[in-house]
């Protein structure tokens, strides 16, 4: 390790352990830009598993010796010890190979990443005909962490297998082939891109037979992961300690503060309504509010951040010249429901980009997905992480590319969709139904996410779910959770499906969104009580965007100690 070319050796170091993982993940190295793995695909074996663990301990014992030389690398530093404790803590545990579902796995993170590669002319179309030719060795390795995990009764619930064999399924009927000939038009049935792609396709359906026929009968049906593992899998999505009981109380109390205003501005919406759910059908049915055709779609949700940087730069954020491009694709067949980004590659030759799900949809409604792009775009995700790539003189590499944690990031963009109520940029009252909508369902998060895998009975004066009944006091199971969104954050049926299932497959990732947001706001008052006239809400966000991600619990003590300046 030489720090050299680096600010110190902390740095230095932080650079070693990112040319570590991308050569040991070639998904994440073609994420993060590094081309050169981008013919691979990783192996998801049981023997990578060990050969991490080992890996993880090493870098964490070389981290005992180096030392800070200033605040940049104190917080490098302990950026880099939190992140890779909690890497280290799922991997011994095994929760890091027992935790998947439709939302995320080796399964769609392979189909992910091949959107992601550069694909001009023929010597790149050759690299992606490589890595298409690694799909199936790729998953054969994870079927044989499937069967250990099998043989160890942790895989996770039935639903979940299934799920993601469905998944595996979708993709078997001719998703790869089809990337590849809209790559490259012109190619034969015989090419070497052609070929490996069917052979993707092929090994997509054998595992989704195994998964569905075989693998399934191993699963159970409990759904719940219980306190000890729901509290590891907070710590890792939050980097904070938090009292359960009294956020499942608060989360309560939120909602139901955002479901007052939901019916007041229903009344005005359509009066006379009965239901929240009435009102999202008025606004879905509204002519005015129709975009026709997915190119439409693309250029309109291009159009409205390229609006937003306009009105914001030099305003309550600087926005950086590099950075104020972030695009919109439709996301791969066969993932979960929710709209997603990207990062840019750290060269930023990718730009950022956010990704919709179309489901099949050539029709869309606009009044529920202005708020989503403040949250993906900017000032959401967008602004945060390209922000953070930019900003290699106080960021280490690790910190700028691998140290995303959930609560620090999904709160910032809920709270991006939060600043721009206050900014007033609401003024349609539809499309401050589609912004209460999303807190409403980040909200019924908290309490449906914790009361599945903690098994709490349902919060006293929740009161009626259609085809519950008063469900006050009684246990949570899948349906009423999914009841919960449809009713009371006006959620489709087939998104309420999704997220549910999301939940239960990947336990507190959800309530990261609220726990952020409360966080980040919390920070904000306390910052504009301590400073009275000298706050700035400029000076502050670009102080926390160039603090870059970290754990809930230092960023909050990072906030506390901030000047001002």
């Amino acid at each position: 390790m030489s720090s050299t070319t680096h600010r110190s050796a902390v740095f230095a170091f932080a650079n070693d352990v990112v040319e570590h993982d991308a050569a040991s993940d070639p998904i994440f190295a073609t994420g993060a830009g590094v081309t050169s793995y981008d013919h691979l695909l990783p192996d998801f074996s049981p023997e990578r598993t060990v050969r991490d663990i080992e890996a993880t301990k090493d870098f964490l014992s070389q981290l005992s010796t180096l030392e800070a030389s200033d605040d940049v690398d104190r917080v490098a530093l302990a950026v880099l010890r939190e992140r890779l404790d909690a890497r280290l803590g799922l991997l011994e545990s095994g929760e890091s190979s027992c935790i998947f579902g439709v939302l995320t796995s080796p399964l769609s993170e392979i189909r992910q990443v091949f959107e992601l590669m550069p694909s001009e002319g023929p010597a790149q179309v050759a690299v992606v005909a490589q890595r298409l030719a690694q799909v199936r060795p790729a998953l054969t390795s994870w079927r044989r962490t499937l069967e250990q995990l099998a043989q160890d009764g942790r895989l996770p619930s039935r639903r979940h297998v299934m799920g993601v064999g469905q998944q595996a399924a979708t993709y078997a009927e001719g998703t790869y082939e089809g990337f590849a000939r809209r790559l490259a038009p012109e190619s034969t049935d015989d090419s070497d891109l052609v070929v490996a792609a069917r052979d993707a396709d092929a090994a997509c359906g054998e595992l989704a037979t195994w998964m569905v026929e075989v693998l399934a009968l191993s699963a159970g049906d409990h759904e719940a992961c219980g306190p000890e593992r729901y509290a590891a899998w907070s710590q890792y999505w939050n980097g904070a300690v938090l009292d359960f009981e009294e956020l499942y109380a608060w989360g309560f109390d939120d909602l139901q503060r955002i479901n007052a205003r939901m019916w007041e501005i229903a009344q005005q919406l359509l009066p006379g309504a009965t239901s929240l759910a009435e009102v999202a059908a008025h606004l879905e049915a509204d002519p005015a509010r129709l975009i026709e055709g997915t190119d439409e779609l693309l250029r309109r949700l291009i159009g409205f951040t390229e609006d937003a940087v306009a009105k914001l730069d030099g305003v309550h954020f600087d926005i950086d010249p590099r950075i104020r491009f972030c695009d919109a694709r439709l996301a791969p067949e066969g993932g979960a429901a929710a709209p997603y980004y990207i990062p840019p590659s750290e060269d930023l030759s990718r730009p950022g980009t956010t990704w919709f799900p179309t489901l099949g949809a050539t029709t869309f409604s606009w009044w529920s997905h202005a708020s989503t792009w403040y949250h993906e775009g900017v000032p959401g995700h967008h602004l945060q992480c390209a922000t953070s790539i930019i900003e290699a003189d106080r960021q280490s590499r690790f910190h700028r590319l691998e140290a995303w944690t959930s609560g620090y990031g999904e709160g910032w963009a809920l709270y991006a969709e939060r600043l721009m109520n206050e900014l007033g940029f609401f003024e349609d009252l539809g499309d401050e139904m589609g912004f209460l909508a999303g807190q409403a369902l980040r909200a019924a998060r908290i309490v449906v996410d914790i009361g599945l895998h903690l098994e709490l009975p349902v919060p006293a004066g929740f009161g009626s779910l259609a085809d519950f009944g008063d469900c006050s006091g009684k246990a949570w199971t899948p349906p009423m959770a999914v009841a919960v969104l449809e009713e009371r954050a006006i959620q489709p049926h087939e998104m309420s499906v999704s997220e549910v299932d999301r939940y239960l497959g990947l336990p507190a990732q959800a309530i990261s969104y609220k726990v952020g947001e409360r966080v980040w706001m919390r920070t904000r008052e306390a910052a504009r009580f301590r400073l009275g006239e000298d706050f700035s809400l400029k000076r502050f966000h670009a102080f926390a965007l160039a603090l870059g991600p970290m754990g809930l619990d230092p960023l909050e003590a990072e906030l506390a100690a901030w000047d001002g300046s």
